[in-house]
């Protein structure tokens, strides 16, 4: 089983989905820019990896704009090296016009995921050698002021369904790659990880975390790279 078959099935599957207000806008950039997430995936995503890294859901300047996770558009272009192609969503929201590779907005989560790893690595071959990045959920969900809903404030009757796909698409991705660790990229990716991979824990697989990159937490902005090593070391990975 491909990851580019697992990320297909799983946006057809999300693609059946219907969110209610105060979602108003939808975005899932493992369709519209599926040539970028195929070429990061096919590029990145060969096993075993000793870890796979989960973050929660895609940012509207990082993934939503390259179909890579924490795709801050300078590194996924330049470090990572990616470039396939970048559509549409067919419903765009005025406030988060999707510019691929020619947006000129950064993402601070992503800035700082990547500019680690390419600080500590030096090449992106070097760091995908031993690890990997996902998203546990490929959707991104706004409100009509274009403010950003995050998977774990829908109602409880549209997160199951999102929920249970996303839990079997994370348990196939593990099932591939055959990572020690998987490492979810603040508490809640971390929670979902340990909900999804029951089975997987049970054979002797690890689940971790590391402080999120986010601009919004306090912390991370107290130098996250330092902090996240430290917890990166203090699992015995670095």
């Amino acid at each position: 089983m491909s990851l580019t078959k697992i990320a297909d099935d799983l946006s057809k599957t999300l693609g059946k989905l219907e969110f209610s207000p105060p979602v108003t806008h939808v975005y899932d950039p493992t369709s519209y820019a599926r040539g970028a997430h195929h070429d990061y995936l096919k590029k990145y995503g060969k096993g075993p990896k000793e870890a796979v890294f989960v973050g929660m859901n895609p940012g509207p300047w990082g993934m939503a704009q390259t179909g890579v996770p924490f795709g801050e558009v300078s590194f996924a272009r330049d470090w990572l090296g990616i470039r396939g192609k970048v559509g549409k969503p067919p419903v765009e929201h005025p406030k988060r016009i999707v510019e691929g590779f020619e947006c000129t907005r950064s993402e601070v989560s992503g800035k700082r995921l990547w500019g680690w790893a390419q600080e500590r690595f030096g090449t992106a071959d070097a760091f995908f050698e031993r690890f990997y990045v996902a998203n546990y959920c490929p959707l991104v969900f706004m409100e009509e002021s274009a403010r950003n809903r995050v998977p774990e404030k829908l109602p409880i009757a549209e997160r199951q369904p999102l929920l249970d796909a996303c839990d079997a698409a994370l348990g196939r991705v593990v099932d591939e790659l055959k990572p020690q660790w998987v490492i979810g990229v603040g508490a809640w990716a971390r929670k979902r990880a340990e909900a999804a991979l029951e089975t997987q824990i049970e054979g002797g697989l690890k689940v971790g975390q590391i402080l999120h990159p986010s601009p919004a937490s306090p912390a991370a902005n107290r130098g996250w790279a330092p902090q996240a090593e430290a917890q990166l070391e203090e699992l015995g990975l670095l």
